[in-house]
């Protein structure tokens, strides 16, 4: 992400990075991560983690405790995977995330699964009515797309979009979307 920023690449966005729930169970995950960004200079704001609900509502005290404390450091964190780890809502709201993502489950047979739908209004509902950022994960398809977009869902990622690409790639695919 650095080396992107440096050529004025992705100068206003961030790189979200999952966090596996090894990394989420190291005390010093926040001083290690902020240390990292600190020594090669980019700018907390930049980078952005991700947290499986499951692993959220499996651990919710440490879990607090790591979102906190990386959002202290300016690092943005987002629950992936939401819907799948039967959240409650107090916890939602205790842990403070700034995103939620609709697994890739419910999203798989839109706009035909009733069920599916459903559960896309409702998060898509939810994060509109707490200020979060909603993300769809698995947009494959133009049916997708705007089956989320209509229900108000501002931001997919998936195979639709692009397949994931190397470094050198993605800076070349960046400067062709206009991106900058």
């Amino acid at each position: 992400m650095k080396a992107w920023q440096d050529q004025g690449l992705l100068t206003d966005a961030a790189v979200w990075v999952n966090l596996s729930n090894r990394d989420m169970q190291n005390p010093d995950l926040a001083e290690t991560i902020g240390g990292i960004v600190s020594a090669v200079g980019l700018n907390p704001a930049a980078l952005a983690v991700e947290i499986t609900e499951t692993w959220i509502m499996a651990n919710p005290e440490s879990a607090v405790g790591n979102i906190r404390h990386l959002q202290s450091l300016g690092i943005e964190v987002g629950i992936d995977d939401f819907g799948t780890g039967y959240s409650s809502l107090a916890s939602l709201k205790r842990l403070a995330v700034r995103e939620l993502k609709i697994d890739q489950s419910f999203v798989a047979g839109l706009p035909g699964d009733a069920d599916g739908c459903a559960i896309a209004r409702a998060v898509i509902a939810l994060g509109e009515a707490l200020g979060l950022k909603v993300v769809a994960e698995g947009v494959e398809t133009q049916a997708h797309a705007e089956f989320l977009t209509t229900a108000g869902c501002r931001i997919g990622q998936g195979y639709l979009y692009s397949r994931p690409l190397p470094a050198e790639e993605f800076e070349v695919y960046v400067r062709r979307q206009g991106l900058l």
